[in-house]
């Protein structure tokens, strides 16, 4: 036990010692506090941003999914989410640039600033803080799942813990504290994990051992659709569509848009990211698979989101447990600290200085656009404590499992992915229609939620986004309204038939992620891993590839058009 408080205890004090580092090169302004003034560079960029959506999910919620349906799910997550990686570039670059010209921060900013909306820059605030609300509480939800493991502690006093420890070094020293601690985090996440594979499979004879000894008694773990049938054609469309329109939505990873130094970081994150979903997601995924061994059955009471805590205990050695659950700390306390941080930004910003500025017009003062930093940061930091008192909430009594928790939550940002993209690439969006659609779209997915639509054999955010897009470009061709401001950033870079090369390459990539041919083939290759695992392994190096490739040619397209 003395280990474990050490490993635990030792690992507080470096986040803290990080956090009060980074208030030292503070600034003082609200845009350095919130996005450490526009100067973050390409690797840390990629490493905070990795660390920021790799969250208690990615850690916990995999190994679940992994135990629960087997590999079918490791192609989802790996390649879906790094085929995702090509809206840093579709939104994240005109983000960006737009962010740097006119002081942007916030997502409901660059919503505001391209259709000169109020109502439809407090409508995206409303609808990310309410579908953020719930992906925030898995943190201190796996917080309480990892103390309890490791120390002993009370489920609930350890998710409280956590987020005490969160709000002081992100109350200190922001977006700098928080990146910093993003690298530090993602990287004892990443080698940690290869650690905890690495001791579980040889407790079993090694990996290719171990897996088929899984194979023998769980065949269905390696074959599509999974056990249980989880992942039909249709539903396995609906999660890859998935990626792409929710991640991009979540805020904390939109506002890392505005705070890279040049287009460079966010083209390199884009290359980057397949290689690192590719390897990283198959470790937890691994370790819910090889929990079978061990756990034909859970223990009464324990979910699926357990197994990792459950395996640990059972096999690792107390240090290399300790060690291993505090990376999975650093996973749920980077995306944690991340969420707190940018709805904080968006409640300064997006409500509270605009409210103050209607009230000092009112009043005869004069009323500028969107700045804020006249908000006094306790405003910001007060709501951050009401919002983590609302995680802490959902978190005392879970609802559902992290799988269930995180799709519910991310169909209801994905509805506003139509808007976002019709408003930097058609100068003819109507905000009354954008207001419509996601008005509608939420609607939907309530009514999803209660099981009152059809899902046609797939996952709903498929149907609601076909809905919200048809009824933003309807509207907006019958109201035929002007926006407010005119964009200043210029999306054609490339040549119509070099965008349409470029369109073709990515549909097929997407097409044969889409590999319905290949269900029910549970045949196994190098290390007793389902052949295809190896196939998507491969997809991601060469998503990868074709980004790094996009990257150079937006580059030289750029460099063209300035000279």
């Amino acid at each position: 036990m003395a280990v474990r408080i050490a490993v635990v205890v030792g690992y507080f004090v470096v986040l803290l010692g990080i956090g009060f580092w980074a208030m030292r090169r503070a600034r003082g302004t609200s845009e350095d506090y919130f996005i450490a003034s526009r100067t973050t560079r390409p690797l840390v960029l990629f490493l905070t941003m990795a660390a920021t959506n790799f969250s208690a999910f990615t850690v916990f919620g995999f190994a679940g999914a992994g135990w629960e349906s087997g590999y079918a799910y490791y192609p989802i997550m790996g390649f879906g989410t790094g085929f995702m990686a090509l809206t840093f570039v579709l939104i994240g670059r005109p983000a960006w640039q737009l962010g740097k010209e006119h002081g942007l921060v916030t997502p409901p900013e660059l919503v505001y600033r391209l259709t000169g909306s109020p109502v439809l820059r407090f409508l995206f605030f409303l609808v990310m803080t309410v579908f953020t609300v719930p992906y925030l509480a898995m943190q201190p939800m796996a917080a309480g799942y990892a103390l309890e493991s490791l120390l002993g502690i009370p489920y609930f006093a350890g998710a409280a813990l956590i987020t005490v420890v969160m709000l002081l070094y992100t109350f200190r020293s922001g977006f700098r504290g928080v990146t910093r601690t993003d690298v530090f985090q993602g990287g004892m996440m990443i080698v940690l994990l290869v650690v905890a594979v690495a001791i579980i499979a040889g407790r079993f004879g090694g990996l290719t051992e171990a897996n088929r000894t899984v194979m023998r008694d769980f065949p269905e773990l390696f074959a599509r659709p999974g056990l249980g049938a989880i992942y039909t054609p249709g539903v396995w469309f609906g999660y890859m569509l998935l990626w792409s329109l929710c991640d991009p939505m979540f805020p904390q990873l939109f506002q890392r848009f505005y705070a890279a130094k040049s287009p460079r970081g966010l083209t390199t994150t884009m290359s980057l990211y397949p290689l690192l979903t590719g390897f990283l997601f198959l470790l937890p995924v691994t370790i819910g698979v090889l929990g079978r061994l061990s756990f034909p059955e859970l223990p009464e009471g324990a979910a699926a989101d357990r197994i990792l805590p459950l395996m640990l205990a059972e096999h690792a050695p107390p240090a290399i447990e300790a060690l291993v659950l505090t990376a999975a700390l650093a996973a749920l306390m980077s995306t944690l600290d991340s969420q707190l941080l940018t709805l904080s930004s968006m409640f300064a910003r997006d409500v509270a200085g605009p409210v103050r500025r209607h009230l000092a017009k009112r009043n005869g003062g004069k009323a500028a656009l969107p700045q804020s930093d006249d908000v006094p940061q306790w405003v910001s930091k007060s709501f951050v404590v009401v919002l983590a008192l609302v995680g802490l909430a959902i978190a005392y009594n879970p609802p559902a499992t992290f799988r269930v928790l995180a799709t519910q939550t991310f169909t209801g940002l994905a509805v506003l992915f139509p808007t976002v993209v019709g408003a930097l690439y058609w100068k003819r969006t109507s905000p009354a229609a954008a207001i419509a659609s996601i008005v509608g779209g939420e609607g939907l997915v309530a009514a999803y939620y209660l099981d009152l639509l059809p899902t046609f054999g797939t996952l709903p955010v498929v149907p609601i986004v076909v809905v919200t897009t048809l009824v933003l470009v309807v509207g907006s061709l019958i109201l035929r309204t002007e926006p407010r401001y005119e964009p200043t950033w210029e999306p054609r870079t490339l040549s119509r038939r070099a965008i349409f090369g470029w369109a073709i390459a990515f549909a097929a990539l997407f097409a044969v992620g889409n590999d319905v041919w290949n269900w029910g083939d549970g045949r196994v290759s190098l290390l007793g891993f389902p052949w295809w695992v190896w196939l998507f392994a491969g997809l991601c190096v060469l998503t990868s590839g074709l980004f790094w490739l996009l990257g150079r040619t937006l580059t030289k397209g750029h460099k063209g058009e300035s000279s």
